[in-house]
């Protein structure tokens, strides 16, 4: 597998290099020179395979020879190691539930994934490993669980203060170990920019060996992709052929992973970007006009993103074709009190309960079947998180019915390791120079 730059169509590194730089120094994303397509066969009989064997024959056919094969199934075997169920809810209504991992959130199977790939490529003897990650709520508890104790590597999360909610939090903060964790006096965006500034920094990247665990990295939309295939594969069974797929989006590596599925071969019909207030792209959609924005606070805070990373690689897909990505991809775009409507609603139709985040892809997924309907295509919605992890979104009886896993209330009893920074640069680049 060989990759470019956004910024630069004639650059060409290799995964390995790839997944060790994350982002290249001209600012661009990484995206693969070439996506080979899934053979029809393999796509029409998905239904016949197990999510291991369809993450293997899909990682294999995009990396190609970037890993021995035994060695890259072992790999997903050992990270994508829980199910991701489809659930039918009504007739052409279904949910994608992707909480079922170890940190309770979709970003398991990208954390997982790259933490293995990252200790599998890192030789011995080599410099440590200093992986930054900033999150917004989900993604620095996945790359702490899933990095926790692997040898020769220091994973540093940012986050933002008084942002994230009290379950997010504990899951970040209370590992210790190779585990370190910053609160942000700032934004999730702010935490974003310190982290990319970080890799254009020469100074801190003479001292340090520095790669990314946002879905910057390559190796965390690679394995997004597996759960795309996986939940056709299980309408199929359904004798479901048609799907339509609505995707919480803040960041927009998980839409990306979808759109990536489907440049190789996935049959989607449609795909709803569903966003909570800060909607710069649904305004793009609809205007062709692309203005970023600062991210503003929602109960959804993992999706509080106002200028989405990953928007670039998904440009990069279209070669900026507006008419082919608004035939493919439509936005909509959703306050609290409409999130707290839909969580309601759900609740009461399906006594199903639905985090912020997943609530807001059904209400795009709903609203748009209301006119767009189609008897023979099946709505899916991504869950994205498990709702344990918002408490206080819900009313007393929505939450009396969810179920708490122990791993949630273990970290009660755990104390919050964190350092206070401000938003400044130089005050993270202290830090990193001076807690070594």
């Amino acid at each position: 597998m060989k990759l470019y730059s956004t910024n630069n169509i004639q650059s060409e590194v290799s995964f390995k290099d790839a997944v060790f730089n994350s982002m290249p120094q001209d600012k661009g994303l990484y995206m693969p020179i070439s996506i080979p397509r899934l053979d029809d066969d393999f796509i029409n009989n998905l239904d016949k395979y197990s999510l291991p064997e369809i993450a293997y024959r899909v990682a294999k056919t995009l990396l190609g020879d970037a890993m021995p094969a035994d060695d890259l199934k072992a790999l997903i075997d050992d990270a994508i190691n829980f199910d991701a169920p489809v659930v039918k809810l009504d007739d052409n209504v279904h949910v994608l539930e992707l909480f079922h991992g170890p940190s309770l959130a979709f970003k398991d199977f990208g954390a997982r994934f790259m933490s293995r790939v990252m200790s599998y490529f890192l030789e011995d003897g080599e410099k440590q490993l200093d992986v930054l990650v900033a999150t917004s709520g989900d993604t620095g508890g996945a790359v702490a669980l899933g990095f926790l104790g692997v040898p020769n590597t220091r994973v540093t999360i940012l986050y933002p203060k008084g942002k994230v909610s009290g379950v997010q939090e504990q899951q970040l903060t209370t590992n210790g170990q190779n585990i370190r964790a910053l609160e942000i006096d700032g934004t999730f965006d702010d935490c974003q920019a310190l982290v990319k500034q970080a890799f254009t920094d020469a100074e801190l990247n003479e001292e340090f060996r520095l790669t990314s665990a946002n879905s910057i990295n390559i190796a965390r939309l690679v394995p997004q992709t597996f759960y795309y295939f996986n939940a056709y594969a299980q309408l199929l069974r359904q004798g479901v052929k048609k799907v339509i797929f609505s995707v919480p989006s803040g960041n927009f590596g998980n839409i990306g992973a979808g759109l990536l599925a489907w440049k190789m071969g996935l049959p989607v019909e449609k795909f709803i970007a569903a966003t909570n207030a800060n909607d710069t792209v649904p305004e793009f959609l609809k205007t062709g006009v692309y203005q970023p924005k600062p991210s503003v606070a929602t109960l959804s805070n993992a999706m509080d993103v106002g200028n989405p990373s990953n928007w670039v690689r998904i440009a990069d897909l279209f070669k900026a074709d507006m008419d082919e990505l608004n035939k493919l991809v439509v936005g909509f775009t959703y306050n609290d009190d409409e999130t707290l409507k839909a969580i309601n609603w759900v609740f009461d139709t399906y006594d199903y309960v639905v985090c912020p985040h997943t609530a807001i892809a059904w209400q795009a997924l709903t609203d748009y079947q209301h006119d767009h309907s189609s008897a023979d295509t099946a709505g899916v919605f991504l869950a994205t998180a498990h709702p344990c992890k918002f408490p206080d979104v819900f009313s007393e009886e929505i939450a009396a019915k969810i179920d708490v896993p122990e791993q949630v209330k273990e970290l009660e009893s755990k104390t919050k390791l964190a350092i206070a920074l401000s938003k400044d640069f130089e005050d993270f680049k202290g830090y990193l120079l001076n807690a070594k």
